[in-house]
C-alpha cells in the first residue's frame, strides 16, 4: 500500500504542477465575478471538470436557462463518455472504488489511466485509487487558493482562461510521445479540422470525437497488432 500510494503521487506531481496555474486562474475568475473561496473549492469538490467550471462562470453572470446550461454541459463534457467506455471492464473489478473512479475521471486521470504499465512492487487498483484522489485534491486546494487570492488582490483576468487550454496541450504532446501509433492523434486532428471547417467551432466537438472513435474502432485490430509488436 505504501509503495503504491508513493508511485501514485510521483505519477501525479505533473498534473499538480499543471493544476497550480490553472485551479489559481479558476479561483481568481470566481473571485471576479463575486463569488469567495468557499465557493471556488464547493464547486471543484462536487463538479470536478475544470472547463465547464471556467465555462460555469458565464452561467452565472448570464440570464441563461437551465435548460441550456444542462446541455451545453453535456456536449462540452460529452468526452467523458468515450473515456468511461474504455474502462469499463477494469473498473467493475475494482469493487465500490469503481464509483469513484467513474465519478473522478477527467482528461488527466483519464491520461494517467493511459499511460500506465505495470509496475513491481505496486498495486495497480490502488495506484489508480490514489492518483484519482491526487488529482481531486490538487484540484481542490488550488481551487480555493485561487478564491483567496482573488478576494484580497486585484487582478486583471484578460487572458487567464488560457491556461487551462495550455495544460490540454501538455497532456496531449506528452500523450503523443509515449504512444506506440501516432495515427490515432492524427485521425483526431484531421477529423477535429473537417468538423471545425464544416461545423464551426461551436459545434464541432461530439460530431469529431464520434467520428475519430469509428475510425480507431474500424482500425482497431491493426493498431493492437502494432502496440503489440513494439
Amino acid at each position: 500500500m505504501k509503495n503504491s500510494i508513493a508511485f501514485a503521487f510521483r505519477r501525479s506531481i505533473p498534473i499538480m504542477v499543471g493544476f497550480f496555474p490553472v485551479g489559481i486562474a479558476y479561483g481568481i475568475l470566481m473571485a471576479n465575478a463575486g463569488y469567495n473561496f468557499v465557493w471556488s473549492g464547493l464547486t471543484s469538490l462536487i463538479v470536478f471538470a475544470g472547463s465547464l467550471q471556467m465555462l460555469m462562470i458565464t452561467f452565472f453572470q448570464s440570464d441563461m436557462s437551465m435548460l441550456t446550461v444542462i446541455v451545453t454541459a453535456l456536449l462540452l463534457n460529452s468526452r467523458h463518455i468515450f473515456y468511461g467506455l474504455s474502462f469499463i471492464e477494469k473498473f467493475n473489478g475494482y469493487g465500490k472504488w469503481k464509483w469513484f473512479l467513474i465519478y473522478g475521471l477527467p482528461d488527466e486521470s483519464y491520461s494517467l489511466l493511459c499511460a500506465y504499465k505495470q509496475t513491481e512492487g505496486v498495486d495497480e487498483k490502488w495506484v489508480h485509487i490514489f492518483s484519482t484522489a491526487f488529482i481531486w485534491l490538487y484540484w481542490i486546494v488550488f481551487s480555493t487558493l485561487g478564491g483567496i487570492v482573488g478576494s484580497h488582490i486585484p487582478f486583471d483576468t484578460t487572458g487567464i482562461d488560457f491556461a487551462l487550454t495550455a495544460l490540454f496541450v501538455v497532456i496531449l504532446i506528452e500523450q503523443i510521445k509515449g504512444a506506440a501509433s501516432k495515427l490515432p492523434a492524427l485521425i483526431a486532428v484531421c477529423s477535429s479540422v473537417v468538423c471545425i471547417a464544416v461545423l464551426g467551432a461551436d459545434s464541432f466537438l461530439l460530431p469529431s470525437l464520434i467520428i475519430t472513435v469509428i475510425i480507431l474502432l474500424l482500425l482497431r485490430g491493426k493498431l493492437e497488432t502494432k502496440e503489440a509488436g513494439q
